[in-house]
């Protein structure tokens, strides 16, 4: 079974809607191209080691790769002040950020709504523009699916979510894994189609969406296709033969039609690699090259978004 960020953390209207979407045009030139803490917790793991144990250390290798921007998750607001002196000693920016959530429930939402914003007010000296949430399923690797009165629930606290934080200056982007694809993709699209696009917007996690299709580029497009103008936030992230790879490279996704499908919607998301590790990845490199290869890559591939 495929480990996912949680597990790491705790083991330590559809086409009418598009006139009045919000325009994203922008966002990817203001910021460098990003990559989530995820995919470094993947390849530590793999050499028997904890990211973030000694944070000067990891970042010191984050940047060693070239890479000038970190997209960190946090769990507590408290998190935010151990990570800004390394950060500012390394150079690297922090354009946005991955939050846990629980929205499904009342009781839980209200929690987690007060942690987010909490979170949020700690990043004011970092100047974070995005906060990505994935609100939690009824279990991590269950298959229970949530009923119609959590979702509205859901919809209803992401909504309020995304109004408190524009207040502050930031963008609430919506982020999904597989669970959310299941049942005629019911989760997926019910946080979109209930909540108002001035309040939630989305982050594409590209390869969570094609592997919750069961591998669909169809399925893949088609979501772009809907909510496209949207998108503020790119999750990249590659796989051959279904299989998630070492380095961001060609695959089975074609990121060169995401690329001139988003450009057709005049829609430049911010760009995150998190190009991570599962249990049949090959084994060829460390952290630090493959990070290199996968900076390389993604600035090649969208080389006109970065100039």
């Amino acid at each position: 079974m495929t480990m996912d960020r949680r597990t790491f953390m705790n083991s330590l209207a559809v086409s009418a809607g598009a006139a009045f979407l919000p325009e994203t045009e922008g966002i990817a030139p203001a910021f460098p191209i990003s990559c989530n803490q995820y995919s470094w917790i993947t390849f530590y793991a793999r050499e028997g080691k904890d990211w973030g144990a000694n944070l000067d250390q990891s970042l010191k290798e984050f940047a060693s790769t070239g890479l000038k921007a970190y997209e960190p998750a946090f769990t507590q607001a408290d998190e935010v002040a151990k990570l800004l002196p390394v950060l500012k000693k390394y150079q690297l920016v922090m354009p946005s950020v991955y939050v846990n959530s629980s929205m499904h429930k009342a009781d839980e939402a209200t929690k987690s709504i007060e942690s987010v914003l909490a979170i949020a007010d700690a990043l004011k000296p970092a100047d974070t523009k995005i906060i990505v949430t994935n609100p939690n399923p009824l279990q991590w690797g269950g298959s229970e699916n949530k009923n119609d009165a959590e979702l509205a629930e859901q919809a209803k606290n992401l909504d309020k979510l995304g109004t408190e934080l524009q207040k502050r200056g930031m963008t609430l982007a919506y982020h999904t894994h597989d669970v959310e694809l299941r049942a005629a993709a019911r989760e997926f699209h019910h946080m979109l189609l209930a909540t108002d696009p001035k309040n939630v917007s989305l982050c594409l996690d590209v390869h969570w969406v094609y592997r919750g299709s069961a591998n669909s580029q169809v399925a893949l497009f088609d979501i772009v296709k809907l909510y496209g103008k949207r998108i503020v936030e790119l999750h990249l992230r590659q796989s051959k033969d279904g299989i998630w790879q070492e380095a961001f490279s060609d695959g089975d996704i074609d990121y060169r039609r995401l690329l001139t499908t988003l450009n057709s919607m005049n829609v430049k998301p911010h760009l995150v690699l998190e190009q991570c590790l599962e249990k049949t990845s090959p084994k060829t490199m460390d952290a630090v090259e493959a990070h290199k290869k996968d900076l390389l890559y993604s600035a090649e591939i969208f080389k006109d978004w970065l100039k």
